[in-house]
C-alpha cells in the first residue's frame, strides 16, 4: 500500500479549529460529515486508520473513544498505554511503517490526519500528504488552537464525496474546500 495522507479540519475564518480542549461551534451536519469521511471504504475488508496527536486523544469524549469503525493512531512522544483502544507511535515515520508494514499490513484503506495543530503541521509537511478535506465555517469563534498555515502547492479540487455550495446550520454557514497538493 502506498500511503497517501487526507487531512480533515474544520476552521473558521481565523483559522480557529478548537478552544479548551474542545470545538468551538457544534455543527451536527459537519460532525456526520467526519465521520463517513473518515469511516466509509470501498472494500468491507479493510478500515480506515485515523492518526491523531494525544491531546486530540484526550479531548475525544470517553464515550466515543476509541472512534467507531476506524483504526485509531495516536502520535505522542510520551510512552501511552491506550489498551485495545489505540496504537501509540511515536512519530509519522512509525505510524506509516506500522501501516505498510506492522501488524496493519493490508488491513488499511485510507489514512486520515485528523489533528490537532502540530500533527497537521507534520503531516502536510511530509512526503505523505496528499489532500486537505478542509470545512470553512464562515464566522468567528474564540479559538486557542489553529490550524497552521497551508503550504503552497495546493490546488482545489473537486470530490463527489463532498458536498458542493454553503452548509447552513444553526445560523452557522460553512463550506467544504478539497486542497490536493500538486506533485513536482
Amino acid at each position: 500500500m502506498q500511503v497517501k495522507f487526507k487531512l480533515i479540519a474544520a476552521a473558521c475564518e481565523n483559522m480557529g479549529i478548537g478552544i479548551n480542549g474542545d470545538l468551538p461551534w457544534r455543527l451536527r451536519k459537519e460532525m456526520e460529515f467526519f465521520t463517513k469521511m473518515t469511516s466509509t471504504t470501498k472494500d468491507i475488508n479493510k478500515k480506515n486508520v485515523v492518526l491523531m496527536g494525544r491531546r486530540t486523544w484526550e479531548c475525544i469524549p470517553k464515550k466515543f473513544k476509541p472512534l467507531a469503525n476506524r483504526i485509531n493512531m495516536v502520535l505522542s512522544s510520551q510512552t501511552l498505554d491506550l489498551g485495545e483502544d489505540a496504537i501509540p507511535c511515536k512519530s509519522i515515520a512509525e505510524a506509516v511503517q506500522e501501516i505498510t508494514q506492522g501488524s496493519l499490513k493490508d488491513k488499511v484503506e485510507q489514512v486520515w490526519v485528523i489533528g490537532g495543530s502540530s500533527i497537521y503541521k507534520a503531516a502536510m509537511e511530509s512526503p505523505y500528504f496528499h489532500r486537505l478535506y478542509l470545512t470553512r465555517v464562515k464566522k468567528s469563534f474564540d479559538c486557542d488552537t489553529f490550524f497552521p498555515e497551508l503550504p503552497e502547492g495546493l490546488v482545489l479540487v473537486k470530490d463527489d464525496d463532498v458536498p458542493q455550495g454553503v452548509q447552513e446550520e444553526k445560523n452557522i454557514q460553512f463550506e467544504y474546500e478539497v486542497y490536493e497538493k500538486v506533485l513536482n
